[in-house]
């Protein structure tokens, strides 16, 4: 029987996968502590759950527009207009089965095959595969702790080719947790201005900023940086509503026209009840928001500061997100149970194994020395994560 050779290249989701392990770990009874997680460790607030449960029983359980209903496009341009000082029209915004889903379209409105795509490294693990579902070519611009984790616009340049298309911006970024300065925005946006490349500027996580520091939207440059900007956003992380699967996008209209086709065919409408919870989230009281955004900070001080103070490993601080990358490269060549440390993927497998502790392999988002440690969760988890590392790194020889 013959394959999809497209589809059957795709590697599985390597963040996804360990969360898998752990939480199977988990239902077995196992002492495991996990910070492989992407998602807020709070439940949804409670304005948004009780907007649901009026949904469903006023009956609003049918289709809705494939793109999203009116409601939630004006709640999205409100929040624009509010929080960004961005204006769009509800023909501008096309409303996804979750962020991950608005991406797909994004790069599928714009590549056909053999176009490139700028990915600024470490990034996130699904970047470069949506890219080749996409028929697109992946091109890595790689940075380096020291450098802060950002690519300099000197080796953004150097990779732009006759084929580029487009560049994805995550900003604050995952899984480094860093933003981008509005210098280098700037300079970025004078590049892809100057060379007719679209920019995929995935926002995300941009309400967990911390340190007094406001996320800066690149869209808000100029008009014509606006223009070949597709904004994309959600619901899942400012708001602790991973599951619900809301995202959208911002675009100028003719892209939207395409991505909303497109999804007619694909997907149609996202989840209705979502929808008018997404619509309560986004208008409703920020308050919970708030709360979140203080916990996190809390927690992303006390891991930093614990992390640096073991020996054999240090992490720089992040600006944002919830993940700290943490620097394992003084640990390399050492063995435990008869196993050597070669790289992000067999610490992670043996700190598993041996203390019971999940974190992600940083070889999954493109260095090998690093791997990234979730604080969404609890201080009590981070304290036990981390006195384990301690325990694991003491057996190591």
């Amino acid at each position: 029987m013959y394959l999809s050779k497209k589809f059957s290249s795709i590697s599985p989701s390597a963040t996804l996968a360990i969360d898998s392990k752990f939480k199977a770990m988990k239902a077995e009874g196992i002492d495991v502590v996990g910070f492989g997680a992407g998602e807020p460790d709070f439940p949804t607030p409670r304005h948004i759950k009780d907007a649901a449960i009026a949904a469903i029983e006023n009956n609003m359980t049918t289709y809705t527009p494939a793109s999203g209903t009116l409601a939630v496009k004006e709640a999205v341009c409100c929040k624009f207009k509010n929080e960004n000082n961005l204006e769009y029209k509800a023909e501008n915004i096309v409303v996804s089965n979750g962020a991950k889903h608005s991406l797909n379209n994004a790069l599928g409105a714009i590549l056909n095959p053999g176009d490139e795509v700028i990915i600024p490294a470490p990034c996130w693990v699904s970047y470069p595969e949506m890219v080749l579902l996409a028929d697109g070519v992946p091109v890595i611009v790689n940075s380096t702790e020291e450098e802060g984790f950002l690519p300099t616009i000197e080796k953004i340049k150097a990779a732009v080719t006759e084929k580029t298309r487009a560049i994805i911006i995550n900003n604050p970024s995952n899984p480094t947790g860093m933003c981008y300065s509005e210098e280098l925005l700037r300079e970025i946006a004078d590049l892809c201005v100057k060379n007719n490349i679209y920019i995929i500027a995935d926002e995300i996580y941009e309400s967990l900023v911390y340190g007094g520091r406001k996320n800066f939207s690149i869209a808000t440059i100029s008009d014509e940086v606006k223009d070949i900007t597709i904004v994309v956003n959600g619901v899942s992380k400012t708001y602790a509503m991973t599951g619900w699967r809301i995202g959208y996008t911002a675009s100028n209209a003719r892209l939207a026209k395409i991505m909303g086709n497109v999804q007619s065919h694909a997907t149609s409408n996202p989840n209705s009840i979502a929808q008018h919870a997404t619509v309560a989230a986004l208008t409703g009281d920020q308050e919970p928001v708030l709360e979140m955004k203080k916990a996190f900070e809390e927690r992303r001080n006390h891991m930093v500061e614990r992390m640096n103070s073991i020996d054999g490993v240090s992490c720089i601080m992040p600006d944002g997100a919830f993940y700290i990358m943490m620097n394992i490269s003084a640990l390399l060549g050492k063995e435990i149970d008869g196993t050597v440390i070669t790289g992000s993927d067999v610490f992670a497998e043996k700190f598993l194994e041996v203390e019971k502790v999940a974190v992600v392999p940083g070889k999954s988002f493109g260095t090998d020395i690093h791997v990234r440690w979730s604080y969404a969760t609890s201080m009590e988890n981070i304290d036990k994560g981390l006195d384990r590392l301690e325990a694991f790194i003491a057996k190591l020889k």
